[in-house]
């Protein structure tokens, strides 16, 4: 059965952890190669090991390499899209990586320098990759192309625990991800902005803790009673770089379990998380 990426060549930014692990081995379960990056080569090294384990060689049609990536550097985005040259050219980019910095804060608390960096890689890392992955589309000639760029749900709702540097950079990037949807829409290279809310990860978990207050205060939102997870993302990434979404361009792909649209959420237990591939 041909996989719904079959023949796709991507890469993934942030690969090592969370989104974009669980969307690489999605692609890679549907027929694409995969080039995993992000920052850390010991981190992607662990990664790969897992992705080879859950999806196997014998298994897929794809290949699955890594190449360690600071998406703030131009010149490092540019040699990774180049490494694909030899693949047939780029197909899809997931413009995944970012931070969000536990320095940064509200209008007096966010300094100068964790502004700058929070920009850096979470805009500028998703131009570098939107620009050189357009240069690449055009130079194999490609005719249909897809580009998933990740901002999340605080660009669209405000919230009373301020991180402006990281809210603004999002905020950016769906601006941008629009603008550039139409600005190429007639040679076929799609953009999207893919929106999670506060997710399953180990990152905001650890930091929530056994604060029960901090906890309830995020959780109480969530129509579902429940944090998102990964794989969550990953499918709804999947769909964004498949044909199957082939008229859907500009969009600000909301992945949030009504988080978004809920005004008083429902009581009782929450629902059922899906269990992320990775942790299998």
């Amino acid at each position: 059965m041909v996989g719904r990426l079959e023949g796709k060549n991507a890469i993934v930014t942030g690969a090592a952890g969370g989104i974009g692990l669980e969307t690489t081995i999605l692609m890679l379960r549907e027929g694409a190669s995969v080039l995993m990056t992000d920052i850390n080569e010991s981190t992607l090294a662990t990664a790969l090991t897992k992705v080879n384990t859950i999806v196997p060689a014998s298994s897929r049609t794809g290949r699955v390499e890594t190449k360690a990536v600071d998406v703030s550097s131009e010149s490092q985005i540019e040699a990774a899209i180049a490494h694909l040259d030899s693949w047939g050219g780029l197909d899809v980019i997931f413009n995944n990586a970012g931070i969000m910095h536990p320095k940064d804060g509200d209008a007096e608390e966010c300094p100068e320098d964790i502004w700058d960096r929070t920009m850096n890689i979470n805009v500028k890392g998703v131009w570098f990759g939107s620009k050189h992955a357009v240069r690449s589309f055009r130079k194999h000639g490609k005719k249909r192309a897809s580009v998933i760029n990740t901002a999340s749900m605080v660009a669209l709702v405000g919230a009373a625990t301020p991180q402006l540097a990281y809210t603004a950079s999002k905020g950016a990037v769906l601006a941008m991800t629009r603008e550039l949807a139409i600005v190429h829409a007639r040679e076929g290279f799609r953009f999207n902005s893919l929106c999670p809310a506060p997710l399953n990860t180990p990152l905001l978990q650890d930091w929530l803790g056994d604060d029960k207050e901090k906890r309830f205060r995020r959780e109480v939102h969530f129509p579902s009673g429940r944090f998102g997870e990964a794989i969550e993302q990953a499918h709804a990434v999947v769909f964004l770089a498949s044909d199957e979404s082939s008229f859907v361009n500009a969009t600000d792909f909301v992945v949030d379990g009504g988080l978004t649209k809920a005004y008083v959420t429902p009581e009782g237990p929450a629902t059922e998380a899906p269990k992320n591939l990775a942790q299998s």
